[in-house]
């Protein structure tokens, strides 16, 4: 066979769709199971498993001292989890933050991020440690064969598949994460009430959800706060998804002079990070739009000691409607999505509370009986040992003469095991024949022959005794938790007691059914304020008394300006044939040099896909026509009334193939329309010879164009008003042109 007959061979043919269909499940299921979710077992995900046991690797234990971080994080990414530092000291540090934990795993020392969303500073810089109950709860038995542990991505080091945790971790410290194509997101609760409700589906494995509640009343976020919708709760922990309710605390402080404050002592979970940040801007946002008068002040006087933002209210402030507010209009009231999705039995599946609770007891038993199957064989090995010492001891005299009479080791061990005594010289008949009838095994000989002659003293003796005695009862009890279910039940009870006893603090969040939060806002004042916009987009309310005073700069300085009133809404409508609705009240009032926002930022025009042909009031266009022309002379007039709709965007009219808005005008009087061809055509008609359409017509002719010929501008004069435009270094008077008929070809220029 040729060479290239054989690199022929080699050539897998297949379909292309098939291959990109099992490559991207591969990767899909990689990044599900080795990355994005926690196993049920121990509520860890990979990057957490392997970091915990690197640091229990490295001795970083509670009663030592701290070590880098960085040390930490290189050497978890040089011998387990090779997918980049930041992943990996990302999660040292959300296992050492108090405020996402509820039970922290590391005891970090130095700057590890704030709950206001400060980040940590640089691994090189911070320093931790394993906590005392990590050490004992989540890798206390990892040197009792209790876990499978398996290569590392070289194969150069074994790793735990699971780490032998102790306590329900997936419900005490929750979990989040986004892998492909579906997300968990499992709140954390109490770990005294997670640890009693293991221990009631241990001692009654058929308690229903209902009854299971009694003792797991329902999350418990480190931030404390509220869970508003109680009721709700039996369905989410029964399918594992739902949405909890949560609001943080307000407490009302009475200050002199009848001006209180409202004090926000616990924020939602969600809040953590950037989003109180958010809060406090929202709040601002409230003020400014007017939708409270009711605060004075706001002064955010957070610490390490807790959450504490205060707003200063003026006298007689409706401090219930204001808390209302509070939770309508900010993150003060949020959602917590819950998807309680884990790893169980290496497949992805979304399960209710007693299902996470089953699987974690299950595991309970099967690491207990790897323990006591490992101590209980390492007791019958000393349970060996111990009587060979005693025996020899017994016969001690004769063990020194075998050991004297032997020419070497293995001589004397064979007379040990096997009682062979032939090249062995004794000093009478009965001691050989003595031991002839010796029979220890391998482990007792070995250990005969390595005894030293201090073992001999009585106090070692009666010791020895004593420790025998130890091991048969350490044996017993063994075989008893091994034999029966409930013995070892009981072992594991007592376990999860003492972490209970040691590790519970009291619950954080209150559980309880609020009522709807229902603001009763007060009627805005109706009046008459000036819109301004300029040529760059950015638009801004004044006062009309303030533009009176100003109006020459004001007229001059902006491209639109009208009266209109405060809660009216501006129409903007755009080349593309859009209509885009903005409220007066979303936009800031100013004096006359404050900027504005753009109009970007407050409604759905985009200044990058299109331009503004005109802007005006909703009110202005009720009971009037409004005006279209297009690059193609097309025109109509359109009823105002059809512009009036709650959509913040509606299609303003329909254009053909590569057409364009060119002008939109709001019709008042006796108006005329001119259209100007880049050809310098010119047709003057009358607006009230256009027909009148729908807004979702194109329309009708206006001008007839010639060949390769376009509008590049279309003239709405009101009566009686001049207007003259440059054309070829000539001024043509606009009003004076001859009215014509519409769909005629115009004069040329």
């Amino acid at each position: 066979m040729s060479v290239a007959e054989m690199e022929e061979s080699r050539i897998i043919q297949t379909e292309y769709s098939e291959l990109m269909q099992k490559s991207y499940i591969d990767y899909a299921m990689s990044v599900i199971i080795a990355r994005a979710l926690p196993d049920v077992r121990d509520g860890l995900k990979p990057v957490q498993r392997r970091t915990l046991y690197d640091m229990y690797e490295l001795g970083i234990r509670y009663d030592k001292p701290y070590r880098k971080s960085a040390r930490i994080v290189g050497d978890t990414m040089g011998k387990y989890h090779p997918h980049g530092d930041s992943s990996i000291y990302d999660a040292l540090v959300v296992m050492a933050q108090d405020f996402k934990k509820g039970l922290p795993l590391v005891d970090g020392h130095g700057n590890f991020g704030s709950i206001e969303g400060d980040g940590a500073a640089a691994m090189r810089y911070t320093e931790a440690r394993l906590q005392k109950v990590t050490q004992e709860a989540f890798l206390g038995d990892l040197d009792k064969n209790v876990v499978d542990f398996g290569p590392n991505f070289d194969e150069t080091e074994k790793e735990p598949l699971v780490l032998p945790v102790k306590v329900p971790n997936l419900l005490i410290n929750g979990a989040e994460g986004i892998a492909v194509g579906m997300a968990t997101s499992i709140p954390p609760h109490n770990l005294a009430e997670v640890i009693d409700g293991v221990i009631a589906y241990m001692k009654n494995p058929d308690i229903t959800t209902e009854e299971m509640m009694d003792y797991i009343k329902g999350p418990d976020f480190p931030t404390g706060g509220i869970v508003a919708n109680k009721d709700e709760l039996l369905s989410i922990y029964e399918t594992g998804m739902g949405k909890i309710k949560l609001r943080g605390k307000v407490e009302v402080e009475h200050g002199k002079g009848g001006k209180d404050r409202l004090v926000i002592t616990e924020i939602p979970y969600t809040m953590i990070g950037a989003n109180i940040g958010k809060f406090l801007n929202d709040i601002y946002s409230l003020v400014e739009t007017k939708k409270t008068a009711d605060i004075v002040d706001i002064t955010n006087q957070s610490s390490k000691e807790g959450i504490r933002i205060v707003l200063d209210l003026k006298k007689g402030a409706n401090i219930e409607n204001l808390e209302n507010l509070l939770y309508k209009k900010t993150k003060l009231e949020d959602t917590f999505g819950v998807n309680m999705l884990a790893v169980a039995d290496g497949r992805p599946e979304t399960m209710g509370l007693l299902s996470i609770i089953r699987h974690h007891v299950n595991f309970q038993y099967e690491i207990a009986t790897r323990k006591y199957k490992t101590l209980l064989a390492k007791d019958l090995d000393k349970k060996e040992i111990q009587e060979g010492l005693i025996e020899a001891c017994n016969v001690i005299d004769l063990i020194i003469e075998i050991l004297r009479g032997s020419s070497s080791l293995k001589q004397a061990k064979a007379c040990l095991i096997s009682g062979e005594v032939s090249d062995i010289k004794f000093k009478s008949e009965a001691s050989k024949k003595q031991a002839g009838n010796l029979r220890f095994t391998e482990r007792q000989a070995t250990a005969i022959l390595e005894m030293r002659l201090y073992k001999l003293i009585g106090l070692e003796i009666e010791a020895l005794m004593k420790d025998h005695e130890e091991t048969l009862r350490n044996i017993a009890t063994y075989e008893d938790i091994l034999s029966h279910r409930s013995s070892m039940a009981k072992v594991i009870i007592k376990e999860l007691t003492g972490f209970k006893k040691e590790y519970a603090r009291e619950r954080r969040t209150l559980i309880d059914n609020l009522k709807e939060a229902v603001v009763v806002e007060k009627p805005m004042e109706v009046k008459d304020v000036v819109f301004l916009m300029d040529r760059f987009g950015y638009a801004k309310t004044m006062e009309l008394s303030l533009y009176e005073r100003n109006k020459e700069a004001a007229d001059s300085e902006n491209r639109y300006v009208f009266v209109c009133k405060n809660t009216d809404k501006i129409a903007i409508f755009t080349n593309i044939g859009q209509m885009h609705l903005l409220k007066v009240q979303d936009l800031p009032v100013c004096k006359l040099r404050d900027k504005g926002i753009p109009i970007d930022n407050k409604s759905n025009y985009d200044s990058k896909l299109e331009d503004v042909i005109c802007v005006a009031a909703l009110e202005q266009l009720n009971g009037n026509k409004l005006f279209f022309g297009t690059k193609t002379g097309m025109v109509k007039l359109v009823d105002g009334t059809e512009f009036d709709v709650a959509k913040r965007t509606t299609a303003a009219t329909k254009l053909a193939d590569n057409d364009e808005v060119l002008n939109v005008s709001v019709l008042l009087g006796q108006e005329t329309v001119v259209m100007r061809s880049k050809k310098d055509m010119f047709l003057r008609i009358e607006a009230g010879t256009i027909p009148e359409k729908k807004k979702g017509a194109i329309g009708v002719r206006g001008i007839r164009l010639g060949v390769d010929d376009s509008l590049t501008d279309i003239y709405v004069l009101p009566e009686g008003e001049a207007r003259e435009v440059e054309v070829k270094g000539k001024t043509v008077a606009l009003n004076r042109l001859h009215i014509a008929n519409r769909d005629t070809k115009g004069v040329k220029k």
